[in-house]
């Protein structure tokens, strides 16, 4: 309530929301960003009619706007298709990864032994960078990890394959460790709660694999980090990640990512991950 009146205050010519919470009574014009849906598709736990106010705020806040930046074709698609924003108010534009991962290409290797001298990394290994819907994300790893585990168990390298999980929330959301837990796969898996650039950039690096089969994400980030780094990217062929990897990256089915498809999974990993 208190936002418009301050920005009534300013007069501005036009209002930028980078954000797509639009205040009620928000005056115009105004321009509003999406960047993804998340909170309308996959929220769990709050009632039906808390659900049908936070949809009735969002669409007001986009149908009330001079232009509507969505960040994806595909968060453009369900902009128009949930919630029927006028296609002809809307506009992609293509988020950017940080200069720092660009700039540094990957962490020279003085820092990256460093790094892993810290926390004692000493095996080959997948990362992911951990968000709040990680449990969401990657249940389905953990029931298939023992499977891979064992299809890897005679190779020179990777028989030691673990997964590499950082993020500086993974604290606030237990259920992620208690769901490695509950499926008996912790001794694969490493959660480190970190996530300035700079250890990032030393653990993004061309020669390990950045796996990110999400569900759904508005833009997808994170492989975009990734390959700016060089690094080989496993991403998911949903929502908006095929626009961000094109044909950079190998592209799964987060449904499917079934035992059927481990031993083609296992080759795919397997060169990706190779130091050469």
């Amino acid at each position: 309530m208190a936002f418009p009146i301050f920005l009534r205050g300013l007069s501005p010519d036009l209002v930028h929301i980078p954000l797509n919470r639009v205040p009620l009574l928000m005056i115009r014009p105004y321009v509003v960003t999406i960047h993804d849906m998340a909170n309308l598709f996959y929220e769990q736990g709050i009632s039906p009619l808390h659900m049908h106010l936070r949809r009735y705020r969002f669409r007001r806040g986009l149908l009330r706007a001079k232009r509507v930046i969505a960040v994806s074709e595909a968060t453009r698609r369900d902009a128009e298709t949930y919630l029927g924003v006028p296609p002809h108010s809307i506009r992609t534009v293509y988020n950017a990864p940080d200069p720092a991962f660009v700039a540094h290409g990957g962490a020279d290797r003085q820092e990256q032994r460093r790094i892993m001298e810290r926390y004692q990394i000493e095996y080959p290994f997948l990362l992911y960078a951990a968000i709040s819907a990680a449990t969401r994300t990657c249940r389905g790893w953990w029931r298939r990890s023992p499977w891979c585990a064992d299809q890897l168990a005679a190779h020179p390298v990777y028989k030691d394959l673990r997964l590499v999980i950082i993020g500086d929330t993974i604290s606030q959301y237990p259920a992620v460790r208690q769901t490695v837990i509950k499926s008996r796969v912790e001794h694969l898996v490493r959660f480190l709660d970190l996530c300035p650039s700079r250890p990032c950039v030393a653990f993004t690096n061309p020669r390990r694999a950045f796996v990110f089969p999400s569900r759904y994400e508005g833009f997808g980030l994170p492989p975009l980090e990734a390959m700016a780094c060089g690094a080989p990217v496993v991403t998911s062929n949903v929502s908006s990640l095929p626009e961000v990897a094109g044909d950079a990256a190998v592209l799964v089915n987060p449904r499917t990512f079934s035992t059927s498809r481990a031993v083609s999974r296992r080759h795919c990993w397997t060169k990706l991950c190779a130091p050469n």
